[in-house]
């Protein structure tokens, strides 16, 4: 209580939201973060969500600060232009499924559905589900979205596609075909435009890069692990991209 006390004393900032988190939660954060802005972070998810000591351990022990910084810096400019997909990250963390050694797509999406309760913290609870294979028809064939979700915050709807392996460029292609047919078809006239995310094993942030530069949908491409992430990969990367940001304000 002592530490406690002397962390937050002085703090105009962040003083105010302790008060509104439970004791165990304030213990979690005060331990597992070092900055202002990651217990900021962490308080602010707490209370918006209303995270219990289990919930918000998982975000603190998966990164999701860091990933979400990592997330927010490489794709500023898309999220300019898509406010949207700031609702998505760059990559995700799946350590709750339990999938075959050598699985397919099929035992992903299987995996998903089991596990949706831990699938939709991962993601944000103002994620809801939707369907799995949700069809689109269009002429005279059927299309299957993977995973379709609906977003509470944004008003609207969420096509996930799964991809075990490396992401190419036309997986973009047949996401926005998805997300046409979605904002056609299926969305109701007071909902906002559909926003779509890939979700891969891999990906080339470059050509990842190329592949949203000419895109007018709102997408994300993700990739996933399905264990938890290397603290001192993610710190690193991330003092990275700070140096690159402070190196880019001087010039």
């Amino acid at each position: 209580m002592k530490q406690f006390y002397e962390t937050y004393k002085d703090n105009e900032k962040l003083s105010p939201l302790v008060r509104e988190i439970t004791w165990s939660n304030n213990l979690l954060i005060m331990s597992g973060c070092k900055t202002d802005e990651s217990k900021e972070f962490y308080m602010r998810l707490c209370i918006a969500n209303g995270y219990g000591k289990r919930e918000l351990e998982r975000q603190i022990d998966s990164m999701l600060y860091e990933r979400t910084m990592l997330s927010t810096s490489k794709y500023h400019d898309l999220i300019e232009q898509h406010p949207a997909v700031g609702t998505l990250r760059d990559s995700y963390v799946l350590e709750f499924l339990d999938v075959p050694e050598n699985y397919k797509e099929k035992d992903l999406r299987k995996s998903i559905i089991t596990n949706l309760k831990q699938f939709i913290l991962e993601f944000g609870k103002d994620f809801t589900f939707v369907g799995e294979e949700y069809r689109v028809q269009v002429g005279n064939t059927d299309f299957f979205i993977d995973l379709l979700f609906y977003n509470r915050a944004l008003s609207c709807l969420v096509a996930i596609e799964l991809k075990v392996g490396k992401f190419k460029p036309e997986h973009l292609g047949q996401l926005n075909f998805y997300l046409e047919a979605l904002n056609r078809d299926v969305k109701k006239p007071n909902e906002n435009p559909s926003v779509g995310l890939i979700l891969c094993t891999y990906k080339d942030d470059t050509v990842v890069e190329y592949a949203l530069s000419s895109s007018l949908s709102p997408a994300m491409v993700a990739d996933y692990t399905l264990q938890l992430p290397d603290k001192k990969l993610l710190e690193a990367k991330l003092r990275e991209i700070a140096m690159l940001t402070e190196g880019n304000d001087e010039e």
